[in-house]
């Protein structure tokens, strides 16, 4: 039979990265194109005594439907640290547990926007949320990323041409792909411009606990005294990816809408895992935890910049990100980054194309992005080094 699907998902194309992963299994793969944390990261004991107690004492409530907003204790513990460490939610928030910080950024999405209605994005962008704008019939509109931010002229453009723009999507600490850190003076200014032209943010802040160096930038959440801010997060970078633990932190109106939305997605978030979740901020000492991942990636982000500096040529330029997981690399003119990722990949090193971060995947592009959290130290080396060889050719 001949299938006929819908327009939306006719023109969707995999995820690169996804596509990229199913290549990972090979023996010898340097896979710098993940975004996964360290296997190291994990805290596999502190979760399997939380599991076994909890399947001792509560079996029926982590095996039981539970409801959609979440399970209470965790949001309650959520909100909590997003007051008092971030400053981020206020009386006329909600907290909503989610699956994953996508499904977050997906759920506001679907709640806010028509079919045909345009999402401002910083170009490039993280490629999750992209697509599922582009699976919910949105136009994309992609404003310049700058050593500090958005280019607010660009954005303020963006806002004026396109009357259908109902959200703008940033991720303002340590940006996927980029690695950049959005100043506080760009900050207050794309609110400005949010609340000037009637549009919603979506504060989309998965690495925040990841600072590698530098202070920590007010979120724009925390300056939302006008209800136009959504704010999310996850557990992905600092507990587990495989458990889809996300949060986030809307306005109540908007936070209720999303609450029906995603009944009709998946009900609830795992009821388990978000017992979990609620262990390791309660229960745990959740705090020097994240220290010793963001020691380890310092070391691992430190690993992989000592190493290019040594190993690439002196015409490929990168970022230096103050945390998260990426380093954003760009090519001299003379290299093709098609053949570059291609060569790269025949190697068995993997990096992700700067195309697939896109907003307009059609537009020609130099840069790559590595990952440094997911490949040993000795992949690390060996990896850079193959790169090296491929970019001298």
């Amino acid at each position: 039979m001949k299938y006929k699907f819908s327009q939306k998902m006719t023109e969707l194309k995999p995820s690169a990265i996804r596509e990229i992963f199913k290549n990972l299994g090979q023996p010898g793969a340097i896979a710098f194109s993940a975004g996964n944390p360290a296997p190291e990261s994990f805290p596999v004991e502190f979760i399997s005594e939380a599991s076994a107690d909890i399947f001792a004492h509560d079996a029926c409530s982590a095996l039981q439907y539970s409801v959609t907003e979440g399970y209470v204790p965790l949001r309650e513990a959520v909100t909590a640290r997003l007051r008092d460490k971030f400053s981020t939610g206020g009386e006329g928030d909600t907290t909503l547990i989610v699956s994953g910080g996508q499904q977050g950024i997906e759920l506001t999405a679907k709640v806010m926007c028509d079919e045909g209605d345009t999402v401002i994005a910083e170009n490039p962008s993280f490629i999750g949320a992209l697509n599922s704008f582009r699976s919910l019939g949105l136009k994309l509109a992609g404003v310049p990323l700058e050593d500090d931010g958005m280019n607010l002229n660009a954005l303020e453009d963006a806002l004026k041409t396109n009357p259908r723009a109902k959200l703008i999507y940033t991720i303002p600490t340590f940006h996927n792909p980029v690695g950049v850190t959005t100043s506080l003076e760009k900050r207050r200014g794309i609110y400005a411009l949010a609340k000037k032209y009637g549009a919603v943010i979506i504060e989309d802040n998965p690495y925040g606990e990841l600072r590698l160096s530098g202070e920590d930038v007010p979120t724009i959440k925390s300056m939302d005294t006008d209800g136009i801010v959504v704010y999310c997060g996850s557990f992905s970078k600092i507990l587990s990816a495989g458990m889809r633990v996300g949060f986030l932190s809307a306005p109540s109106d908007i936070a209720t809408k999303i609450v029906v939305a995603k009944q009709v997605e998946d009900v609830h978030t795992n009821i388990f895992f978000q017992m979990i979740a609620h262990r390791f901020m309660t229960q745990f000492d959740m705090d020097a935890h994240i220290e010793k991942i963001r020691a380890l990636y310092r070391y691992k982000c430190g690993l992989m910049l000592d190493t290019m500096a040594r190993e690439l040529p002196g015409d490929v330029r990168w970022i230096k990100p103050q945390g998260g997981l990426f380093l954003w690399c760009t090519l001299p003119d003379r290299l093709d980054a098609g053949k570059f990722v291609a060569d790269a990949a025949a190697e068995k090193v993997f990096v992700v194309p700067g195309s697939a971060f896109q907003c307009d995947q059609s537009l020609p592009t130099k840069a790559f992005r590595l990952n440094y959290s997911t490949p040993t130290d000795d992949d690390i080396v060996r990896g850079i080094k193959i790169l090296g060889s491929i970019a001298r050719m």
